[in-house]
């Protein structure tokens, strides 16, 4: 079980598992190409391999995107951001997948219009993969120059194995928890989805920072 060894051991059983998906391979290699600055494959294409195996699915099951996050804070514009989406459409041209491409720093710049909370500047794409709505979600793999792996997952391994669902109210809204908690579990009945955590109430709870 994955999920019971250590943490270097899971490093091994994670990239072994995520080799099986060809397609998430086809992309690092590709986005190592583009040349992105500090950039990591991350998301929903990593854990949800993972789900596929421990569960005896296809690896590409239930997978929509391959989301490509990386960290520009030198030109924050719009065209720029999208200089790097045209350059991956031509680099995953013929991949049966939708690869998205996204500039972290310059997420505080839409964030609020889409999901009706504020969200302070990232300084890094480590700090965007921390605010995603479950701590599952929060893995990230990118190629270094000697083709080693490098494995961001600061939460650990162990959920992701366990095919557990918890979820990290740093900055997402419960919302976005508990609809996209609902799409998984229809895709992977086997999830353990963890409840948003309630409110504090009562005079410790006061409001001064």
């Amino acid at each position: 079980m994955p999920a019971r060894l250590p943490l270097d051991e899971q490093l091994t059983a994670l990239r072994t598992t995520l080799s099986r998906n060809k397609t998430l391979l086809e992309v690092l290699d590709r986005t190592a190409a583009l040349g992105l600055p500090d950039w990591y494959l991350t998301a929903g294409c990593l854990f949800q391999t993972v789900w596929n195996t421990v569960t005896g699915r296809p690896p590409t099951h239930g997978i929509r995107d391959y989301d490509v996050f990386y960290y520009d804070d030198t030109d924050l514009s719009w065209e720029a951001e999208d200089a790097a989406i045209r350059a991956g459409r031509e680099a995953f041209a013929g991949l049966p997948a939708e690869v998205e491409i996204r500039n972290e720093a310059r997420v505080h710049l839409w964030y609020e219009q889409k999901f009706g909370v504020p969200c302070p500047p990232y300084d890094s794409v480590e700090s965007a993969i921390d605010s995603f709505a479950a701590t599952t979600c929060c893995l990230a793999v990118r190629l270094k120059e000697d083709g080693d792996w490098r494995v961001y997952a600061p939460h650990g391994l162990s959920d992701v194995f366990n095919l557990v669902l918890r979820p990290n109210p740093a900055q997402a809204p419960q919302e976005v928890y508990e609809t996209k908690a609902a799409r998984w579990q229809r895709a992977w009945p086997e999830l353990t989805v963890l409840p948003w955590p309630r409110p504090i109430h009562g005079p410790s709870a006061g409001t001064e920072r």
